[in-house]
């Protein structure tokens, strides 16, 4: 049986691809079960310094798989978003490592959710984005209420929510959706050369930059200065902060290590 997610290390990049593209990457249980796996290993592993999301086939990910225990009471939605797609949001929030979306298809409700929670999103041109929860009847989940308004301001926001608007790539862009728009058999290229970069930076220094936007974000300035001076130390005590100064001292280029 093929696994539902799969995984390879490539210079520090951890791909993991949502594998069920006979249903458009649904998710199911074991999509989130493993998924949080896959993160919660990555936190301790040194060999990864950055994640990339992405799906098998035509689509990035369409959402909830769709199916008569949902219609018929015998899913407690409340318990199953509480229990297991919040902890895989929280999960990419608190990685302290850069995620990067791969987003090669449609993007669907919490699928869309799995993208705004990276913290960088590269799109195919031909992938597309909708809210699309109203669509079936339900309000947002996995975070898409926290993460669109402030990636595209709450009005775009509320207008793609309440009319379940299919979003294009362009669009998503000019919008603030996704930090790139490429050519289809360019993404995994493009995707890998940005994670790469990523990956050969000072890893400890982007997880606490990762650490304070988010904070920062919905904070006051004064918790925001603090934090910066408590991070600042934290990066300061690391071997790649040596690595930077001695490396613009001498007129090189840094090889940092992550640690």
């Amino acid at each position: 049986m093929a696994e539902v997610l799969e995984q390879e290390v490539r210079d520090g990049v951890l791909y993991l691809w949502i594998n069920r593209p006979e249903v458009m990457n649904a998710i199911n249980p074991d999509v989130l079960k493993t998924l949080h796996e896959k993160l919660d290993a990555a936190r301790n592993d040194a060999e990864v310094r950055t994640v990339v999301l992405s799906g098998r086939g035509r689509a990035f990910c369409a959402g909830q798989e769709l199916n008569p225990a949902l219609l018929g009471g015998g899913v407690k939605v409340r318990e199953m978003v509480l229990t297991m797609y919040n902890p895989v949001i929280e999960a990419m929030k608190n990685l302290q490592k850069p995620i990067i979306a791969s987003v090669n298809g449609a993007a669907v409700g919490a699928g869309l959710s799995l993208a705004l929670a990276a913290d960088l999103r590269i799109a195919s041109v031909e992938a597309s984005f909708s809210m699309a929860f109203g669509k079936i009847g339900l309000a947002p989940d996995s975070g898409a209420s926290y993460y669109l308004p402030r990636l595209v301001g709450l009005s775009k926001a509320m207008e793609w929510a309440l009319f379940g608007t299919m979003v294009d790539a362009n669009t998503a862009l000019a919008s603030g959706l996704v930090n790139d728009v490429v050519a289809a058999d360019k993404l995994a290229e493009e995707t890998h050369r940005i994670a790469a970069a990523l990956a050969k930076g000072p890893t400890v220094a982007l997880g606490l930059t990762k650490r304070a936007l988010y904070e920062g974000v919905s904070g006051a300035l004064a918790d925001a200065l603090e934090r910066e001076a408590l991070y600042q130390q934290l990066a300061s005590e690391t071997h790649d902060f040596r690595e930077g100064v001695g490396a613009f001292q001498q007129k090189r280029a840094p090889k940092f290590l992550g640690k």
